[in-house]
């Protein structure tokens, strides 16, 4: 029991000082804000940033992915929730009937990048090939299937890397590729966008997909076309921004009702050129046309 006691005792120490540093006590406002594994990186930048604007305001992020956010949003629990998908129209009545109005607010662009091994030949695909790879009952199980041999992939057989279901990027990626189908048995799902990366790069028989904000230098991005053979076009913050890439998507956060007070201040920050030149920095595209230095 005096161990207990001493760490409770610690805790509240420390939460005392957190708030001595962050402007003190009572004038200390703490934003929650939960959820997309993908805006999760832009999300704490924003936070990090906005100390400076309003020393005052804290934003506690986490991530979880978007079907996180939007149930924390749904159970009143968040201020904001971050979606790299649309809520859904079940998901917006169970809000509704507890007494929440989601209200959306796009805050950027993302390309969905198709990762393959640096050291895979294939340089484009098409929407329907990806159907075939990820899709249930797809028929291309290996790589030659898409005229190509893959170095140091042993048997050609394509190891289909995906996210898991709660993940927006899961279910936007699933919408525009399978449309109504189910993914494939047997995929690789991983728990975040870095996991999906870190996989492809060290797999020479993978292919994943996820933000473009994740892609490194040891890692090729596709070139996506709609039909086999068609122009292809390669993920970019430009592409994004113009959607003209086939698998742009509006990245959300999530209000209960119109935001006020220190909530509505820090979303008008976020959409202001201050906070849209934040997520261009780390690989989005910017909701609004920016100025940036």
């Amino acid at each position: 029991m005096l161990k207990r006691n001493a760490f409770l005792l610690g805790t509240a120490i420390t939460a005392s000082l957190l708030l001595t540093a962050c402007g003190g006590g009572q004038d200390r406002q703490v934003i929650q804000n939960k959820g997309s594994d993908t805006l999760v990186n832009v999300a704490q930048a924003w936070a990090e940033a906005y100390q400076k604007v309003d020393p005052a305001t804290v934003v506690a992020v986490s991530g979880g992915g978007s079907g996180t956010g939007i149930a924390a949003l749904i159970n009143g629990t968040v201020d904001i929730a971050n979606a790299s998908r649309a809520m859904k129209d079940k998901e917006i009545k169970l809000a509704r009937d507890g007494g929440h109005d989601p209200i959306e607010h796009i805050v950027g662009y993302d390309a969905l990048a198709v990762y393959l091994h640096a050291d895979n030949p294939l340089t484009d695909i098409s929407i329907e090939q990806l159907a075939q790879i990820y899709g249930d009952g797809g028929t291309f199980l290996k790589w030659t299937d898409l005229g190509v041999e893959v170095p140091g992939c042993k048997d050609q057989e394509i190891v289909v890397i995906s996210r898991q279901n709660n993940s927006g990027t899961f279910a936007y990626f699933r919408k525009t590729i399978l449309g109504k189908g189910d993914f494939r048995l047997g995929t690789r799902d991983m728990h975040g966008s870095k996991d999906v990366v870190d996989l492809v790069e060290n797999t020479a028989c993978a292919i994943g997909y996820s933000g473009l904000a994740y892609a490194t230098d040891h890692l090729k991005l596709a070139c996506i076309s709609q039909q086999t053979g068609g122009e292809c076009t390669s993920p970019s913050v430009a592409t994004a921004s113009d959607r003209s890439y086939p698998i742009a998507r509006p990245l959300f956060m999530y209000t209960s009702g119109e935001p006020t007070g220190y909530v509505g201040e820090y979303l008008n920050w976020i959409k202001s050129n201050e906070g849209q030149c934040i997520i261009l920095k780390k690989g989005y595209a910017p909701a609004t046309d920016v100025s940036c230095d």
